[in-house]
């Protein structure tokens, strides 16, 4: 049998780490969270410039579309929901409404959950920041004038903005006024 003495140095010896062995555990994890944070923060920022550039095109094709097919189409802003989607007008019915627009690339788009719409401001209706708002873009060649502030988890804002006259759809990174926008674009 072993002594008391014995068997408390061995014990003593075995358990738990010393103060070293916390410290460089704990070293190597703030170095790996160091390099992963960047990465994280990147794909948000990602997912945002993506949403951007896809609602910069949505406009720009409907600027185009509605030249070419001589309709007035609309691009309806649904803060509550985060959504956008496109309606037509047909000037042939005998009362024109607005009807959903299913063609190809008009389908409605639902924001990610870590992107929004965080402002929509269009000239003559004013800023919305809930309900809806709708931009039209006419046969003549011409739109209304609008600022859009897209926004991500992280705090980060583009500003999208339609020039009315050339239909010109610009993309700003940050959060820029809405009468800025239309006069630097």
């Amino acid at each position: 049998m072993l002594s008391n003495a014995i068997v408390r140095r061995r014990m003593g010896n075995a358990a738990g780490f010393t103060l070293i062995e916390i410290a460089v555990v704990l070293v190597l994890m703030a170095l790996i969270a160091l390099t992963i944070m960047p990465s994280i923060r990147g794909l948000h920022m990602s997912r945002l410039k993506h949403e951007t550039r896809r609602l910069a095109g949505r406009a720009s094709f409907l600027y185009e579309q509605a030249a070419a097919t001589k309709v007035v189409l609309r691009l309806t802003f649904n803060l509550d929901n985060q959504s956008y989607s496109v309606s037509r007008l047909d000037p042939h019915s005998p009362t024109p409404i607005f009807a959903p627009d299913f063609e190809n690339g008009a389908a409605p788009v639902k924001l990610p959950d870590n992107v929004k719409l965080r402002d929509v401001t269009v000239e003559g209706k004013g800023t919305f920041t809930r309900g809806t708002v709708s931009c039209d873009f006419y046969p003549e060649g011409y739109v209304d004038a609008t600022v859009v502030h897209l926004l991500d988890t992280g705090g980060t804002i583009f500003t999208i903005t339609f020039q009315p006259l050339t239909g010109r759809v610009t993309i700003a990174a940050g959060d820029i006024a809405p009468k800025v926008a239309q006069i630097n674009s």
